[in-house]
């Protein structure tokens, strides 16, 4: 996660994460949907239908130095979601969803789906098969899972009672984490086995989780983060061993009746959550940029966690969460910037205890 890109009302615009550089500011016309491909001059754009050739229906692929569209793709309702890999092109809209070969725009798979009107979707280009996740119902928290590399469906995982309200899966595809619309439980699958791995209970009132995102670890994932309603960033850690509890919450949520009701309950609370990174009810997406671990003998060694989080208010911030062996952790606001008019302010020396 290096490079970013956000739609607004007059274009686009493409930041480098690490230093905050605007690398590209294109006044194309209002834009509701602006989709990178990896690092490249490659970028899939939808318009806000203000202008003509802006329209909501269409997906353009423009190349960012030509400043020329390279295809078109037209549609019959809004496209609410586009993702890529390096070989397939994803596009949702409220009641389908394309699976494309990217080099030749020729539709692979036409999925009709469940009303999706908010184009939820979990994507995982990076991963052997390009995992692809889309909500199985509108009246509970099912997802269907492909494998857009063939494409094929390979499993359901019925996560939550009530509906899907964010997913994402692990780096490697391996892992699925959803939330619900009622927001007070995350939940982690092994998407091969659709089995679940993890319950982490976020809050005991209902919170609208915004965003997911899984540690870049290649292989098992260690961190996974979200954003909420609240206006709150929370952060849990899928360690067996540093979340104590869980084994003797499984045992006891298997030996009472309820077992799922009790386990999710049990299940670790020790969780760690900055408050107030942007106000109530603002929309927030986060990545986990790196998880690094301190060299030491100990059997729970400090962590230190970086967080990028992009507020829809027009501001990016970078954090960086530090837990010790005791899973103590504490928080500094490293930078700060407006995406709107660039206004670059360095935070420094912002420390502060999670509660």
């Amino acid at each position: 996660f290096s490079m970013f890109s956000v739609g607004t009302k007059e274009g686009f615009k493409i930041f480098d994460a690490r230093t905050g550089r605007l690398c590209n500011d294109n006044k194309l016309g209002g834009l509701n949907v602006v989709e990178l491909w990896f690092a490249t001059n490659l970028i899939a754009m939808v318009g806000t239908g203000e202008q003509p050739s802006r329209s909501p229906r269409r997906l353009c692929l423009f190349n960012t130095i030509t400043g020329a569209s390279k295809k078109d793709l037209n549609f019959r309702s809004t496209i609410l979601a586009v993702r890529f890999s390096r070989t397939r092109l994803i596009v949702v809209l409220q009641d389908k969803t394309f699976i494309y070969d990217l080099n030749s725009t020729r539709i692979l798979e036409e999925i009709d789906t469940v009303h999706n009107p908010k184009g939820l979707c979990a994507f995982a280009p990076n991963s052997e098969w390009c995992y692809l996740a889309i909500p199985a119902s509108t009246s509970k928290g099912s997802a269907l899972v492909y494998k857009a590399s063939e494409p094929e469906l390979i499993c359901q995982i019925d996560a939550h009672e009530s509906p899907l309200a964010a997913m994402a899966f692990s780096s490697n595809g391996m892992y699925l984490a959803t939330a619900s619309e009622k927001g007070t439980m995350i939940r982690v699958y092994i998407v091969a086995q659709a089995t679940k791995s993890h319950s982490f209970r976020r809050g005991a009132y209902p919170s609208t989780i915004y965003s997911l995102s899984f540690g870049p670890c290649i292989d098992r994932p260690d961190v996974l983060a979200a954003t909420s309603s609240s206006g709150s960033l929370h952060m849990f850690f899928l360690d067996a061993a540093r979340n104590g509890r869980n084994q003797t919450n499984k045992l006891l949520g298997s030996i009472i009746p309820g077992s799922k009701a009790i386990s999710d309950a049990l299940d670790p609370a020790n969780h760690h959550v900055i408050h107030n990174i942007a106000p109530a009810e603002t929309k927030s997406c986060l990545a986990v940029h790196s998880v690094e671990y301190s060299q030491n003998s100990s059997k729970f060694p400090d962590v230190r966690t970086v967080v990028y989080v992009v507020t829809h208010d027009g501001y990016f911030r970078e954090y960086t969460i530090g837990t010790t062996k005791s899973n103590e952790s504490s928080w500094v606001l490293e930078r700060e910037f407006s995406l709107l008019d660039t206004g670059y302010t360095q935070k420094q020396n912002e420390h502060h205890h999670v509660d």
